[in-house]
């Protein structure tokens, strides 16, 4: 095997231990006051009032610009001189830096792309992102690729500017996916049999892609400014992290599977004022597959998504929660989203076999041009293996929101044994529905003032 992709049993074996550490205090829970808008406010300003983006010293390193053909060597050079100077800014400046490899960024290191900086990925060669590094693959803990861009374990880390981040990955990576059913079916049956970490080791020979841009373990985080395209895999993933600010980013990955940015078992997350235009989910909360994720047990929790513009229009859904929520998702309060069309706008999306539970959901001041599914919360999604493990969604909110035209307008469908608890509608308006509403098995569902066209709408004829 060649030394340069070889990685050994006892180093993965160590980083997993490392990982096992508790890495963050948990916070208390919060909960939705009788799923009314004071308490979701309330709770919104909680969140924020913990959410601070990372500070860095005043102290700035240049990328070297005499070597634009491959400036992944001047990149890592100068992280690791921001890193052990105790941080700063590591600035790139304008024009076009070609890299042969990944970044893996550390802490207290803010890379910041001036504007019309552009950093491309070099992609003819798989290779040059190995040796495999640790990381989730939908929702299962593996060793894979390494993400084009990324940080384990980092404490304070940023990635700021108006410059371009170029995956170029449409003619290379992207075209793994009709590879991958066996790799994925392989690496999901360890999960669910707990083989050991070190021996999940995938990379070189198999065909699981990787992010883009990807945070695991980490705190402190920011992201602001920004442009991504031609992702890959997903676009930003951050895992197992907390403190987690996204601000101001535009994706551009018309591709499926290029979900605009992923908070997996995640703290603390604030998103605002980004633009997504993605061929899979704008933004999905996650917390892990299984069984895999019933044993590391780390939610998502506490996220504020507001001011946002989404557009999903062939795939996918303007903000999902799932459908890899088995660690537990709760806590999620979005507001003031623009969806221009979405095949699903609201996706709160689970199958029976996924345990976990989807709790304290607000979702408030959404405006839908045209969508197949406006609200949509089902435990039947793909993936059904028997039904053993129903997950539990309960106290969900949908409020104020605006569509033009939707297929479905309402699914909210549970089972009998697993039924959804305390949903509510309020202030609801769909122009044009091609289908009724499609409520069965929901404890305790409430409707007031929600009208489909133009006719008012109450749960009386919910399913039980």
């Amino acid at each position: 095997m060649n030394r340069r992709h070889f990685l050994t049993t006892a180093g993965i074996a160590a980083t997993t231990l490392a990982l096992r550490r508790p890495l963050f205090a948990q916070t208390p829970s919060i909960s939705i006051a009788g799923n009314s808008s004071l308490g979701a406010d309330e709770a919104v300003a909680a969140i924020l009032a913990r959410i601070h983006p990372p500070v860095f010293p005043k102290r700035d390193f240049r990328i070297d610009p005499s070597n634009t053909a491959d400036a992944r060597p001047a990149f890592l050079e100068a992280i690791r001189q921001c890193n052990a100077s105790g941080g700063g800014r590591v600035i790139v400046p304008r024009g076009e830096w070609n890299l042969a490899g990944p970044l893996h960024l550390k802490s207290n290191v803010h890379l910041h792309l001036e504007d019309g900086a552009h950093l491309r990925f070099k992609t003819d060669d798989p290779g040059l992102y190995l040796p495999v590094v640790l990381t989730r693959w939908e929702g299962t803990e593996v060793y894979n690729y390494s993400p084009f861009i990324y940080a384990y374990q980092a404490s304070n880390v940023a990635i700021t500017g108006a410059g371009l981040i170029d995956g170029n990955a449409l003619d290379t990576f992207v075209k793994w996916r009709p590879r991958q059913a066996d790799d994925q079916k392989a690496l999901r049956k360890m999960g669910a049999e707990g083989v050991p970490l070190p021996q999940r080791v995938f990379g070189a020979g198999h065909w699981l892609r990787p992010p883009l841009v990807q945070f695991f373990a980490c705190s402190n985080i920011l992201i602001d400014g920004p442009r991504f395209i031609n992702s890959p895999f997903w676009v930003t993933h951050a895992i197992a992290s907390n403190n987690i600010t996204i601000r101001r980013i535009h994706v551009d990955s018309p591709h499926i599977n290029s979900d605009g940015f992923d908070p997996e078992s995640c703290t603390d997350v604030l998103v605002e004022d980004c633009v997504f235009k993605t061929g899979d989910d704008c933004i999905a909360i996650k917390s892990g597959r299984d069984q895999d994720a019933w044993r590391i047990g780390r939610p998502s929790e506490n996220v504020v998504i507001r001011r946002c513009e989404m557009h999903a229009p062939t795939s996918g859904s303007g903000l999902a929660i799932g459908s890899e929520m088995s660690g537990g998702v709760r806590n999620i309060f979005a507001e003031s989203l623009r969806m221009g069309s979405a095949k699903s706008a609201i996706n709160i999306k689970a199958n029976l076999d996924r345990g976990g539970a989807v709790e304290r959901v607000a979702v408030r001041g959404v405006t839908v041009g045209k969508t197949s599914a406006l609200i949509q919360v089902t435990t039947g999604y793909h993936g059904y293996r028997g039904g053993n493990f129903p997950p539990v969604f309960r106290d969900l909110l949908f409020e104020n929101i605006r569509c033009d035209e939707a297929v479905s307008p309402i699914s909210t469908v549970g089972v009998p044994a697993a039924k959804l608890e305390n949903v509510t509608l309020r202030n609801i308006r769909v122009a044009r529905a091609a289908k009724p509403p499609e409520i069965r098995h929901v404890r305790n569902y409430r409707v007031e003032n929600v009208t489909i066209n133009d006719a008012p709408f109450s749960s009386a004829g919910a399913v039980d």
